[in-house]
């Protein structure tokens, strides 16, 4: 077998990990998004500059691992043109920019400022890579457990974005809005429509960031929780049995062939 060239090996362990150093590599990953969102988080509550600076210089590593990976990916891909323009990688692209931009432009004014983190906001969608497709860290799942994930993982990206999209527009002017923690309050309340009332919008752009994180709860959240049940009610009536040929797992319970490629995939003999 020949020897695999250095991009054959990025790309083998950073794109189609299926290995214990791929597997590390994707763990690390992860571990960095959690810092990340984390150090966000972080920064809407009342700490000491010192922390602060810390946490500044926290994200800068971080970011720049970020880069790393990026460039990697980019070097790895089969298709370099199309991986750019990929939805993942312009997810990535979020992750970056709004550390490099504060870097480059340190003098930047309020309103691009105010820009720069919302994209901050942004980078927990990073999170979505690592539910793309079936092959999960210790094996393959099935993909209705994937999907199961993707809905728990689309509720929890909708909580993040929410929460510090309406910290961004109302901290400034709100006194209920002091941190991370009363914007996701609030957004628990609006998208359960409990509705206390002891947090509201004040602003116009609140009460839009509001309207949003409504129409997305009740329009995502209910599609892919009816994609799950779907499959249950379809499930139901089949059983398990893998065909050796073409690989169908599930079958009608009275099939003893695969209705895929006509294989032979159970037959139950009493014997005389």
């Amino acid at each position: 077998m020949s020897k695999k060239s250095f991009r054959e090996k990025i790309q083998f362990y950073l794109i189609d990990c299926k290995t214990l150093p791929g597997k590390i590599i994707d763990f690390f990953i992860i571990f960095l998004n959690l810092l990340i969102c984390g150090t966000f988080v972080a920064e809407t509550y009342a700490i000491s500059d010192g922390f602060r600076r810390t946490l500044w210089y926290l994200e800068i590593i971080t970011v720049i691992f970020f880069v790393i990976e990026y460039l990697a990916r980019w070097y790895g891909a089969r298709d370099r043109v199309k991986h750019v323009i990929d939805v993942y990688s312009i997810i990535d692209l979020i992750a970056i920019l709004p550390t490099i931009a504060l870097l480059m432009f340190p003098g930047i004014n309020v309103g691009v400022l105010r820009i720069v983190r919302v994209f901050r906001v942004l980078r927990v969608f990073r999170f979505l890579r690592f539910a793309k497709d079936p092959y999960f860290f210790f094996g393959n799942i099935t993909w209705h457990l994937l999907k199961v994930m993707r809905l728990i993982l689309t509720i929890l990206i909708i909580f993040f974005v929410s929460s510090g999209l309406f910290w961004l527009v109302e901290s400034p002017i709100n006194a209920g809005v002091q941190n991370f923690g009363d914007a996701f309050y609030f957004t628990v309340i609006a998208l359960t429509t409990v509705g206390f009332g002891d947090i509201i919008p004040i602003s116009s752009s609140g009460k839009w960031v509001t309207v949003l994180m409504i129409l997305s709860g009740i329009i995502l959240i209910p599609w892919q929780a009816s994609q799950i049940v779907k499959e249950w009610v379809h499930l139901s009536g089949k059983k398990k049995i893998t065909c050796k040929k073409c690989g169908l797992i599930y079958h009608d319970k009275d099939a003893s062939h695969c209705k895929s490629c006509g294989t032979v995939v159970f037959q139950e003999f009493t014997g005389d």
